[in-house]
């Protein structure tokens, strides 16, 4: 309730400002009537002037009003056609296409694409019958082993046997 208590004064405040720049700007602008002492004729003539003023300004205000109105109903008829677009182009939703390389340098470079680039032939192959023939099978006491590799003679002889692979 202060919350609205306050924005009301500020409201009331704001409408005295506006009115009080109004008169400010009315007094800069309108020079003040003198019409004591003017004969009949005289206020005539001043009364036509002032009218001829009203009437000018009128055409003007009528005039401005007319280019807003169009303005108006140009922005409306373009805010249609706008929406109009985009209602009949629909994306459609976008599925995985599994492509090649190839295939993409094709689509890419068009004709211009000649070298094949097939990444699996590339790779090193690996034969299984090599990595078996490489780690010898020991069949034996498990408690041996374990022994003669603890301590430091153990270690030494794993950096041994890794850095030649003929056990040396």
């Amino acid at each position: 309730s202060l919350m609205l208590a306050k924005a009301k004064e500020e409201w009331e405040q704001e409408i005295v400002d506006k009115q009080a720049e109004k008169e400010r700007y009315l007094a800069e602008r309108v020079t003040p009537l003198n019409t004591s002492g003017l004969s009949l004729s005289q206020l005539q003539d001043l009364c036509r002037e002032l009218h001829e003023k009203v009437e000018i300004v009128d055409e003007e205000r009528y005039d401005i009003e007319a280019k807003c109105n169009h303005n108006t109903r140009e922005i409306k008829d373009l805010k249609i056609k706008v929406l109009d677009l985009r209602g009949k182009f629909k994306r459609p939703p976008l599925r995985r296409v599994r492509v090649s390389a190839d295939a993409m340098l094709r689509a890419l470079l068009g004709s211009k694409h000649k070298v094949s680039m097939d990444l699996r032939a590339n790779l090193k192959s690996v034969k299984k019958e090599d990595t078996e023939k490489e780690r010898p099978v020991e069949v034996g006491d498990w408690r041996k082993n374990v022994e003669a590799m603890s301590g430091m003679e153990g270690r030494k002889k794993m950096f041994d046997a890794a850095k030649s692979p003929t056990g040396q």
